[in-house]
């Protein structure tokens, strides 16, 4: 039986100040090609549907042609309210900006991550996607988050954007607030957090160690 996971993207554009931002292509990008090559079913779901935005710095020069192809996955994407009832192996959470906006609000993403971990599967996000971590609570009320490992974008990383002010609140210290054992490196660093069946990465940079750990999860 081939694996089915979940990716759940962004569909926020602009932060509250009117900062252009979407998705971070390569956290999309970087995991989805290692789980296509393991020959997973992938799902991409976005919050409201439709094509996701993508942020315009993530597509800097450089990039490969086989992380730009994957911008047409990303087009037209499925509401996740339509997929949420569906049996995942694992759900994933790619960052970007967007997801301070939209993430950790949707109670249907709170759902669909409190289900896939409480059902003995693998829940992963990268750089900003923890942010979609921070209000999930288990079924006896627990945050997910409390007592585990994790990691995410740093308050040092976004103050070095100069996005500290932009964001409703800083992911590194909720992630501390709801009971986290974050572990954060220096900025930049590619940098995994592993606590079981939670596997959480702090940036960009980080995107493709995150899904070689799901990946070993699910073997």
């Amino acid at each position: 039986m081939s694996k089915h996971v979940l990716i759940i993207a962004t569909s926020a554009n602009k932060l509250e100040n009117g900062h252009d931002t979407g998705l971070w292509l390569e956290e999309f990008a970087a995991p989805y090609l290692q789980f296509e090559k393991q020959g997973y079913k992938v799902t991409v779901a976005s919050i409201e549907g439709g094509d996701v935005p993508i942020d315009a710095n993530s597509l800097e020069e450089g990039l490969s042609q086989e992380v730009l192809n994957t911008k047409d996955l990303l087009k037209n994407t499925v509401r996740l309210e339509q997929v949420a009832d569906d049996t995942y192996d694992a759900v994933f959470l790619p960052g970007g900006h967007g997801t301070v906006v939209d993430f950790p609000n949707s109670e249907t993403l709170q759902r669909v991550v409190r289900d896939v971990y409480e059902n003995g599967n693998v829940v992963g996000a990268v750089c900003h996607g923890p942010i979609g971590l921070v209000n999930v609570k288990l079924s006896n009320g627990e945050p997910l988050v409390k007592g585990k490992r994790v990691t995410g974008f740093t308050d040092a990383e976004e103050r070095e954007m100069q996005l500290d002010t932009a964001v409703p609140f800083l992911l590194e210290t909720a992630l501390r607030e709801k009971g986290g054992d974050f572990d954060g490196a220096d900025n930049w660093a590619v940098n995994v957090a592993v606590d079981e069946r939670l596997v959480t990465g702090q940036n960009p940079q980080s995107s493709a160690r995150v899904a070689e750990e799901i990946v070993k999860q699910l073997q």
